[in-house]
């Protein structure tokens, strides 16, 4: 099965408040590449905004929109996107990683913003280990790499019709 088979048998279905931690798990296990310090010291503040209740907020949150990624009823990813402009959650499991997924859940939720209104203009906060994945996006790096409250990022903008966003 090609990867574009692959894809086809994914289902993708809104997050509700009972996906809040099974999302929370598969954010905390590929968060890694965030954290300035291994065991996570001095990013409190991030671990809580990725924990179980906060990410149950955001799901009620009218500013966001949270979609599930399932293979064969598994959890293969999530996005998610506030106020139909920032990519503010793109997650993939590693054993579905490589595999067009992100790729995938980066469209669905870009058309969707388009659909609710968005011009054509997006950010995100890229993890510095995916910063190539979202060049291949369309998204160009916005100054230098952030640190702070024990993360590093590098924030990023895409405009529709200026690369493959």
């Amino acid at each position: 099965m090609t990867d574009f088979d692959w894809i086809k048998s994914v289902t993708m279905r809104r997050a509700t408040v009972a996906d809040a931690a099974p999302i929370s798990r598969l954010i905390a296990a590929l968060s890694r590449p965030f954290l300035l310090s291994a065991d996570g010291a001095g990013a409190e503040v991030f671990l809580a905004a990725v924990g179980e209740a906060a990410i149950a907020g955001y799901i009620e949150d009218a500013d966001f929109r949270y979609w599930l990624a399932e293979a064969k009823g598994e959890l293969a990813g999530v996005v998610a996107m506030r106020d139909h402009r920032h990519l503010y959650h793109l997650f993939v499991a590693e054993v579905f990683q490589n595999r067009g997924l992100a790729r995938h859940l980066w469209q669905w939720v870009k058309t969707g913003a388009l659909d609710a209104g968005n011009p054509g203009e997006f950010t995100v906060n890229a993890s510095l280990n995916a910063v190539a994945v979202y060049r291949r996006f369309g998204f160009v790096e916005l100054g230098t790499a952030v640190q702070a409250d024990g993360v590093a990022f590098q924030p990023m903008r895409a405009v529709l019709g200026s690369g493959n966003a």
